[in-house]
This record gives C-alpha cells, sequence and structure tokens, in this order.
C-alpha cells in the first residue's frame, strides 16, 4: 500500500492535525496508510532544518513501516501543515531518492543547501492573506503571539524569534515569497519557463510550471485565504486566528489525486 506521511503544525500536536487533515480517514477509504507523528518540545514542533534530529525521525519512521507492514516504496508521500510544511520541504530534499511526492500546506519552502537526486514533484497550496507564514515575504503578526519552542512560556515576539531569519523551526529566510520559493522548486525541478496560471474556483488560482510529467511543480494560490488547511471545516471556528479557510477545494482529496498520479 501507498504510504503518507501527515505532519502537523506548530503547536498543533498530531491529534488535532489528524483532524484538520481527515488523511487517516480518507486513507481508510482510498486505500493508503497514514503516519501522523508527533513533534518534540513544548510546544510540540519540529526542527525543520537539514540534518536534524527529526528529519533523521522520519527516515527512521519510514524504516520502520517498511519493516513491519506491506508497503510500496515507490509510492511513498509527505505532507505537512506550516511548520510541518517547512519539514516536508526539508524531507524533499533529504529524501529524494525514496518520497515520491510531496504536498506543503501553508509553507512550502526553498531550503538552503537543496539538492534533488531525482526531481520531487510538488503540489502546495497557501492563502494570499496568511497572517502567520506571509505569501509575500515576512513573519505575520499571528506568528509573533505563538508560544515560543523553548517550553518558557513566552512568546516568539518575547523570545525575538519573529524575524526573517533562519531559525530552529525556518529553513532559510521568511522573507522570500511563496512564488519565489516554488520557482527555486521549479528549477530544481528542472522546469522550464515562467509560470502559468487558470482559474479552479471564484478564489482559487492553480499556478503551474512546464515541466516534464515526473516533475510537476504547482500550487494552489487561495485568494484572500488565511492559515488554513483548504476544504478543512476544523478551521471555521477558529477563523478569528487562522483567517478564512476556502472549501472550494479539498486540499486532502487534491493532493491525494497528484500523489496517485506520481509514483
Amino acid at each position: 500500500m501507498p504510504v503518507v506521511i501527515d505532519l502537523h503544525g506548530y503547536s498543533e500536536g498530531a491529534t488535532l492535525h489528524t483532524q484538520v487533515s481527515g488523511l487517516g480517514a480518507y486513507g481508510d477509504t482510498h486505500g493508503f496508510i497514514t503516519i501522523s507523528p508527533q513533534g518534540q518540545g513544548t510546544p510540540a514542533h519540529w526542527n525543520a532544518n537539514m540534518g536534524t534530529d527529526d528529519v533523521a525521525l522520519v527516515g527512521k519512521i519510514l524504516d520502520d513501516v517498511e519493516a513491519g507492514l506491506c508497503v510500496d516504496t515507490d509510492r511513498v508521500y509527505v505532507t505537512g501543515y506550516s511548520n510541518g510544511a517547512f519539514l516536508t520541504s526539508v524531507l524533499a530534499c533529504t529524501y529524494s531518492d525514496r518520497i515520491a511526492a510531496v504536498a506543503p500546506v501553508a509553507g512550502i519552502r526553498d531550503v538552503p543547501g537543496c539538492t534533488f537526486d531525482r526531481p520531487v514533484p510538488v503540489v502546495a497550496f497557501h492563502g494570499t492573506d496568511d497572517t502567520f507564514v506571509v505569501f509575500n515575504g515576512g513573519v505575520g503578526e499571528g506568528a509573533k503571539s505563538l508560544p515560543a519552542p523553548d517550553g518558557s512560556g513566552k512568546t516568539m515576539a518575547e523570545l525575538g524569534n519573529t524575524s526573517a531569519e533562519s531559525s530552529e523551526i525556518v529553513p532559510g529566510s521568511l522573507d522570500q515569497t511563496v512564488p519565489d520559493n516554488l520557482a527555486a522548486w521549479a528549477e530544481r525541478n528542472g522546469c522550464t519557463g515562467g509560470p502559468t496560471e487558470s482559474k479552479v474556483a471564484d478564489d482559487v488560482t492553480l499556478v503551474r510550471f512546464d515541466c516534464r510529467p515526473d516533475a510537476t511543480t504547482e500550487l494552489y494560490r487561495v485568494e484572500a485565504g488565511g492559515h488554513t488547511w483548504p476544504g478543512s471545516p476544523a478551521f471555521t471556528s477558529i477563523a478569528s486566528v487562522v483567517g478564512p479557510t476556502t472549501m472550494s477545494i479539498d486540499a486532502t482529496a487534491l493532493m491525494w489525486e497528484f500523489f496517485q498520479s506520481h509514483p
């Protein structure tokens, strides 16, 4: 069976995130295994940089899953939300020889020092009004109020962890825009030419590069969308914190369709 690693966001935790993505239940009906690891520390988070313990952890998880279950090793995929999307981007660099495709939600990154052994197809999702990971670059006001990763009880702003420079939880500079991160990924995948855009809903635009079939690089840009997982009703009750969630598309269904076409 195919495997999808589903990585939670900063301070979100695996239990809550499984309700957000719905990938566990979706996999039960669509025929894939979902693995939802729990990040380190209080609050739970991922050290999303090259060569960290969290990167090694996911590799060990894949080893264990492949040894203990009936797994199609040509169909191993990774998705993640926010800080989990940061780690997803790093894992694509580290394990490009064993991860078939990825789907970062609200956090695609251009990871410093990243090289691919083979192209890694990517489908990303991001809202233009994200107040945490700002679409046009920079740290949003939402991120400044998050608890610091050191367990001190201070906020990110109080600890001084809101700069756009590299930090424990962010690979590379947050000054980079989402379009620039996507373009860098397309270049790494060997794609040519600039992106093209097509409307898939009134509030959603699909941005695609001209790539080989095994190197597809695309982004669902959600107009006025917040720091959310498109199509997930779990975010509607906290819209005042994360912003609006589009129901015009379903990120879970779209990423699985994408994964199926990219072994």
